[in-house]
């Protein structure tokens, strides 16, 4: 441990975004405090927003030159991080990635400054708590916090601080990012966990504070939370076979949601074969259920939907690259 003091050290605050004309502005504001606090800029990057999003941000930059607005032809999250890095990193020893449609406590960064200097940390990540708005939005939540739509993931659930292989990103070394090549920009999705991966393996540190956490706000409608699962299922099976790892325990029981359900289609020659997705439709039901009663949470049941659509999502796009990748080297 170390006892490095937070304003010793310089950092630079990334804002991947696109269309964010409702959020950019209070999102700056909020971190105002920690541009004077830490001696830090804000560089936003952004995709190709059609909306005023880029105009608001020109219009803070005029008012505070410490923001920045970089362009990011690329799109992506992982790109837009890398490209901050490769023109900013030079000048500072973190940088913190903000997710521009995330809420943040006051002192967020300042609270993530001071465990890197209290931790030694090379990575610092936090938790984070899924709320809402709509009925939903708010189902969806109370699926995303509880062990039926995160299976027990401590950077989901919340935990005591402790040395963890994988987190919500929040600060990094830069030193340490760019040792390791930065994002795979190849990754839309689970670019995070692919980073966390090869950091572990090159022997750097990541801190799971209990200290700070960001709130997040999920999809409001079905086809929305169906695509980003999608994809999410689709980023992890991607991560597996590049590093030719094992999937965990968590992991693999929503694998087995897909083939149960096209194996319920042999029902018309045998009705055993729909047993298997009977029992995980009726035991997420139960879950909802659950969560109703034992939790008084009036939520409870739609949020065994939305579980059941992010389990199903995940399962079909993880297949879905792994029969992709095969084809490829079929073809090649």
């Amino acid at each position: 441990m170390t006892t490095e003091s937070s304003g010793d050290m310089r950092c630079i605050i990334v804002i991947p975004c696109l269309n964010e004309e409702k959020h950019i502005e209070p999102l700056i504001g909020k971190l105002g405090q920690a541009l004077n606090e830490l001696d830090a800029r804000i560089v936003v990057a952004d995709g190709g927003s059609t909306d005023r999003t880029r105009e608001i941000v020109r219009d803070i930059a005029v008012r505070d030159p410490r923001v920045l607005l970089l362009d990011n032809p690329k799109r992506l999250q992982s790109a837009a991080i890398n490209l901050a890095i490769e023109t900013f990193g030079d000048d500072h020893e973190y940088f913190i990635r903000i997710d521009a449609h995330g809420d943040y406590p006051d002192d967020y960064c300042q609270t993530l400054m001071q465990e890197a200097g209290a931790t030694g940390a090379d990575s610092v990540v936090v938790a984070m708590r899924t709320m809402g708005f709509s009925a939903f939005q708010k189902a969806t939540a109370v699926a995303q916090n509880s062990k039926l739509g995160n299976g027990g993931s401590k950077h989901r659930e919340g935990a005591k601080g402790h040395w963890a292989e994988h987190g919500h990103h929040a600060l990094m070394r830069v030193a340490a990012f760019r040792a390791v090549g930065g994002y795979d920009e190849t990754f839309s999705h689970n670019e995070d966990a692919e980073l966390d991966y090869r950091l572990n393996k090159a022997g750097y540190r990541i801190w799971l504070t209990d200290k700070t956490a960001m709130t997040y706000y999920p999809r409001s409608s079905v086809p929305t939370l169906f695509k980003q699962y999608l994809g999410y299922g689709r980023g992890r099976a991607r991560n597996i076979l590049k590093h030719r790892s094992m999937p965990s325990l968590r992991q693999m029981l929503p694998l087995a949601v897909v083939p149960i359900f096209i194996g319920a289609f042999l029902a018309v020659l045998n009705w055993i074969a729909v047993i298997p997705v009977g029992l995980w439709a009726v035991a997420c039901i139960a879950y909802g259920f659950w969560i109703a009663l034992g939790q008084k949470n009036p939520y409870g049941p739609l949020a065994a939907i939305s579980a059941m659509v992010m389990h199903f999502a995940w399962s079909m796009g993880f297949w879905m690259e792994v029969f992709s990748f095969r084809n490829r080297r079929v073809a090649s």
